[in-house]
């Protein structure tokens, strides 16, 4: 019988909001766990034997509420003995049973149904397999369950299906497998490792997969396997490279040995996120596994690279010791997205990966810091937890986490995590656990550090300077603020490092800081880190014998936004003699936010952009990028793409959609005229038909060579056009191929335009088959700058080739215009807004979760004029008034309507 049959109440209005503060520790835990799944065509029976006993440090409890959803009970059990009516009763999504001791055995028998499973959560059908995802609370759509991560159990589980379903895979060590009746057949997977329910994992399906060997330091020999559909057997390769590397890393970097006799990863076409790192067995999104040069583009390939790496990481930070509860989410994503950068950056060009992390975290954590669903990296509340999986919580929680090393030292922030892993190995525990080991280990007082984890939004920092030439003395002024966010009107100083340098004539200046402590003095002398822990401190520097360019924020050593008032002729000091490579990309980025806005002036003022130009200073600081040999060709690249328009966006205080897009372009055309020669040089010193590689050096080279042709592209040379067609017709690698359609399809140009049409259509036909491809081929589509682009993603919508129930289609055409074509989705009297309410409305009952993340771009409505805020107000409010809004959408509407 159904809980519903059970007549529990109807689901409110208004859903429940949960807090920290209430927060009470269970009242029961579970020693060991025992699943048996029978897997049928259209339905599967869960037999679940849970051993509970009271927990010792929570009150005595006579009677167990375990979670559940949409499951059909049909038997229940308590030490042998069938349980009858009165001896529970449904919640709305629990089951409470009355009368428990202090020890017992309990078995439930449910009934699921995996293949009408739509929200991808628990355990549903993708294709050819079934898989779980149960991250945050999908495990109690799988049984009945204390599903929350601080009830920690032992696992067996055995999986029966028929044998058209070869590959049975669960948590563990496999222990037992053998034949079944009726053409059936099982297999049980063992971990010996404590977990809770959300790092539960099954994967039953016709599966192929590569296999491989890791040697740990202490010389034990782990199984690798990576498991695919056979079509994509030749698209392993990398991710298994990444695998071994990242399991390398670990062991070196952080000391940290896998555990487990195998490693297996699956991937799964249909899946709500990237990748999840259960125990032993990582289920990913098929584009954060599968990659080849001929359908991967280099991005995809340094995406597999990090994810992987990612996942591997969560083995201990995450794993063998979790989260006490969900609100400490950022302990276990945080830590190990600072990991996975960490690991990328060894990798790679650790100034290139800083450049993109911060490129990520200025264009989106910053704007959501300063909307609706602002929260701390540690929030107080939440209605539904699947709205907290936020850039926040993972890539500013990766900032704390940096901010932490700065300011510790490398010696003694490894000594932290090492008491942190070793002290709380096995344990489910929380931010304070994790700050609280890295003081006691360095010895430093983090009290006014634990800020960062209770207070929202983006810190400003305002920099004034004075330099005294007769005391050859050099001070700077830092203040501190930050801004209102809905949980917290006024905020206390932040602890920010702030890592610094000064630039003389000759270049870097040595430093003596005035008053320093005494172990202020060691290293560097010509780098410091400051550290700023009250809203206004003064720094006085003596020794300073000329006046001084400041690098400030080396490294973006402190998620904030700074302002110091740099000159142009500053900021060329710093682009071309800066010794920190990211300030002099950040030098770059200056400069093109001030070519930007001087045009957005005559823009707005009614003038021709067309009769615009460029300052010769800033022409002349382009070139000389283009001509610094010594620069890495990726930093290059990085130095010559302006600021997007979403960077553009989340400074404004009101975006103006018009104004940001066509003034962007118009001085991106300027800069192709004036530097028409220097970015065909670049383009034509490319060997383009050199084999493929995946190393740092050749995609830095491919980015640079692309670059200059998304220049050349603007000038409308017919030359130029041809050029680009040939490179889509004849490169070997999807990187090139891309790059030259994307930059036909948004071209202007009559002959380019006749071209992309080919072009798109020969593209589909080539790769119709490659489901990750043809995302990409709706993504360039979706993301058409030219007018009349809805029209195409609606039309898109009807293609064969897309699946509105797949998470990987849904982002690739939906979310790819209305969040990443401005220009287009603000346009036409709110036509896109409309098209995305009707989206979200459609994905409410069937997958809440990205119903609930392709929101963003309404809930911003107020950073807009008043006829958009209307316009985009209206749809969050039809939105609302849907019956049965689910708690992912209802809570991000309501807090946006606040």
């Amino acid at each position: 019988m159904t809980a519903a049959e059970q007549g529990f109440p109807a689901k409110e209005q208004a859903p429940k909001t949960i807090y920290l503060k209430d927060y009470q520790v269970p009242p029961y835990l579970i020693k060991t766990t025992d699943l048996r799944f029978e897997i049928y065509e259209g339905e599967t029976l869960v037999s679940a034997m849970l051993h509970l006993y009271r927990n010792p440090a929570a009150a005595p409890a006579s009677q167990l509420t375990l979670h559940g959803a949409d499951l059909e009970l049909v038997s229940i059990a308590l030490d042998g003995k069938i349980l009858g009516a009165d001896d529970y009763e449904f919640g709305e999504e629990n089951l409470t049973i009355f009368n428990t001791p202090a020890e017992f055995k309990l078995l439930t028998i449910t009934k699921i149904k995996p293949e009408s499973n739509t929200s991808l959560e628990g355990l549903y059908r993708s294709r050819t397999m079934y898989c779980t995802q149960c991250e945050a609370e999908g495990f109690r759509k799988i049984t009945y369950y204390l599903d929350r991560p601080d009830v920690m159990s032992e696992f067996t589980t055995t999986v029966v299906a028929d044998k058209k379903f070869p590959v049975l895979l669960s948590n563990g060590n496999l222990i037992d497998q053998g034949d079944a009746e009726n053409n059936r057949h099982y297999a049980t997977w063992h971990d010996p490792f404590k977990k809770p329910a959300y790092l539960f994992a099954l994967v039953a399906g016709d599966l192929a997969h590569i296999e491989d060997s890791f040697t740990t330091c202490s010389g034990r020999d782990v199984t690798l396997k990576i498991f695919v559909e056979p079509k994509d057997l030749d698209k392993c390769d990398h991710a298994m490279t990444s695998l071994k590397n990242s399991m390398r890393w670990d062991e070196e970097v952080y000391g940290r040995e896998y555990d487990l006799n195998i490693f297996m990863i699956v991937a799964v076409d249909d899946f709500n996120m990237g990748a999840m790192e259960n125990k032993g067995l990582n289920i990913f999104n098929t584009s954060c596994v599968l990659a080849k040069p001929e359908t991967t583009t280099d991005v995809g390939f340094q995406r597999v690279e990090g994810v992987v790496a990612h996942e591997y990481f969560h083995n201990w930070s995450g794993n063998r010791v979790t989260c006490r509860d969900w609100f400490q989410l950022s302990l276990k994503e945080g830590f190990t997205v600072y990991r996975d950068s960490e690991f990328s950056a060894d990798m790679g060009s650790r100034t290139v990966k800083r450049v993109e992390d911060v490129t990520l975290l200025r264009t989106l954590q910053f704007a959501e810091d300063a909307g609706p669903m602002a929260h701390p990296i540690r929030p107080e509340s939440y209605i539904e937890i699947s709205n907290f999986y936020t850039m926040t919580v993972y890539e500013k929680g990766a900032e704390i986490i940096r901010m932490l090393a700065t300011l510790l030292g490398k010696e003694h922030f490894r000594k932290g995590t090492d008491l942190y892993f070793d002290r709380h190995d096995g344990q489910a525990v929380t931010t304070e656990d994790f700050v609280a080991a890295l003081a006691d280990a360095s010895g430093r007082d983090l009290t006014l550090f634990k800020r960062w984890y209770s207070q929202a939004g983006t810190p400003r920092l305002h920099i004034t300077d004075h330099y005294d030439e007769d005391a050859q003395e050099y001070s700077l002024t830092i203040k501190q603020s930050c801004p209102p966010t809905p949980e917290c009107q006024e905020k206390l100083p932040f602890h920010i490092p702030i890592a610094m340098g000064l630039l003389g004539s000759a270049g870097d200046l040595p430093l003596y800081l005035k008053n320093a402590e005494p172990d202020f003095e060691t290293g560097d002398n010509t780098h410091k880190v400051l550290e700023l822990t009250s809203a206004e401190q003064t720094f006085v520097f003596e020794r300073v014998q000329e006046k001084p360019v400041p690098s400030l924020l080396r490294g973006f050593s402190a998620p904030v936004k700074m302002h110091y008032d740099y000159s142009i002729a500053d900021l060329i000091v710093l682009m071309s003699r800066d010794s920190d490579g990211f300030n002099r990309w950040e030098a770059s980025q200056q400069l093109g936010l001030h070519a930007i806005h001087q045009a957005m002036k005559v823009y707005q003022q009614g003038g021709d952009l067309k009769n615009w130009a460029l300052e010769p200073d800033l022409i002349a600081a382009y070139r000389s990028i283009l001509q610094d040999d010594s620069l890495d060709k990726a930093m290059v690249a990085y130095m010559l793409s302006l600021p997007s328009e979403a960077y553009l966006s989340e400074l404004a205080d009101l975006v103006d959609v018009e104004a940001i897009h066509y003034s962007r372009t118009a001085v991106r055309i300027a800069l192709a005229h004036a530097l028409r020669d220097e970015l065909m040089r670049v383009y034509q010193d490319y060997d383009h038909q050199q084999p493929y590689s995946a190393t740092a050096d050749a995609i830095a080279a491919r980015s640079l060579k692309n670059v200059a042709l998304g220049y050349l592209m603007l000038l409308n040379d017919d030359a130029l056009v041809q050029a680009c067609e040939q490179q889509y017709r004849t490169s070997n690698n999807m990187t090139d191929v891309m790059a030259a359609l994307t930059q036909l399809v948004n071209s202007s140009s009559p002959l380019a335009q006749q071209l992309a049409v080919k072009a798109l259509d020969d593209f589909y036909q080539r790769w119709q088959h490659e489901s990750l491809v043809v995302n990409q081929w709706l993504t360039v589509q979706a993301s058409c700058v030219l007018p009349g682009t809805l029209a195409t993603v609606k039309k898109l919508q009807q293609h064969p080739a897309y699946d509105g129930k797949n998470p990987n289609k849904i982002r690739a055409l939906i979310s790819s215009f209305c969040n990443g074509n401005p220009i287009n989705f603000h346009a036409n009297a709110g036509v896109g807004y409309e098209f995305l309410a009707d989206q979200i409305i459609a994905l409410n009952s069937q997958n809440p979760q990205i119903a609930s993340r392709l929101l963003t771009p309404l809930t911003k409505w107020k950073k807009y004029n008043v006829q958009r805020q209307s316009l985009m107000k209206a749809q969050l409010e039809r939105i609302m008034a849907v019956s049965d809004l689910s708690k992912d959408v209802y809570e991000v509407v309501s807090k946006s309507l606040v």
